[in-house]
């Protein structure tokens, strides 16, 4: 069965040069009807989608395998944030994850092993990593300062780096930068975001350094402490027949 670990066996939607993903251009009855959806109905979940953070990922089974990330920040409440994450700031981008933020305080509730899945955001906001592409600095300071104290699980559910078209496999569980050697962000990426944004992620590190490093739990950024990182596997498994007791 399916591994995030493990590429896919070669399919035409699993490697190719054509378009990702495959199929037919949108037709004329099919826009008429979004456009008259979208005036009609409220779509209220995705106007919570308040910011564009850009940063980086690295894939937990394989930290060689560093991708760009684009962020639309949903806030539930000031503990909880959900972000549907792209692979571009374009129109037509893949939507390829999802990541869920949440406050020190409610890391702490979390059981051990499930502690083990969520990674620090410190070092990806204090290096300069993390970006709200267009906001001035003043605005956004007071956002990263509390940031800095988050923790995320981010779920890829699809791997457009290795060229899939369409999402396939088992979700992929990702970690953030981190200042060891396998953590740090190949610098080319780093150059071609700014490149494109007109930023300098050094001058960026520079001027958050009076934003205070928090503590971090020890249960987070796993892989940092014990060499280990995380795959999923997709097994056959007899479903349930009863549903359990109330």
């Amino acid at each position: 069965m399916a591994s995030s670990d493990e590429k896919p066996g070669p399919t035409p939607v699993a490697t190719g040069d054509k378009p990702t993903p495959p199929g037919e251009p949108t037709t004329l009855s099919s826009k008429i009807l979004d456009k008259g959806a979208g005036m009609m109905q409220s779509l209220e979940p995705v106007k919570e989608m308040k910011q564009h953070v850009c940063t980086f990922a690295l894939y937990a089974h394989d930290l060689s395998r560093q991708i760009e990330t684009h962020h639309y920040v949903g806030r539930l409440n000031q503990d909880v944030l959900q972000c549907a994450v792209y692979d571009s700031d374009i129109r037509k981008a893949n939507l390829i994850g999802v990541e869920y933020i949440i406050s020190p305080k409610l890391y702490e509730t979390l059981p051990e092993e499930e502690q083990k899945l969520w990674h620090s955001h410190a070092y990806e906001i204090k290096s300069g990593l993390w970006v709200n592409p267009g906001v001035p600095q003043m605005l956004e300071k007071p956002e990263l300062e509390n940031m800095a104290c988050t923790y995320g699980k981010f779920w890829c559910t699809w791997q457009v780096d290795r060229g899939d078209r369409l999402p396939l496999g088992a979700p992929a569980l990702m970690f953030s930068p981190q200042p060891v050697n396998r953590g740090r962000v190949r610098p080319d990426l780093v150059q071609r975001r700014d490149e494109k944004y007109k930023i300098s992620t050094e001058e960026l590190r520079e001027s958050r350094v009076d934003i205070q490093e928090p503590e971090i739990h020890p249960n987070a950024d796993y892989w940092v402490k014990h060499n280990k990182g995380f795959a999923v596997d997709v097994k056959p498994a007899d479903m349930k027949r009863l549903a359990p007791f109330p």
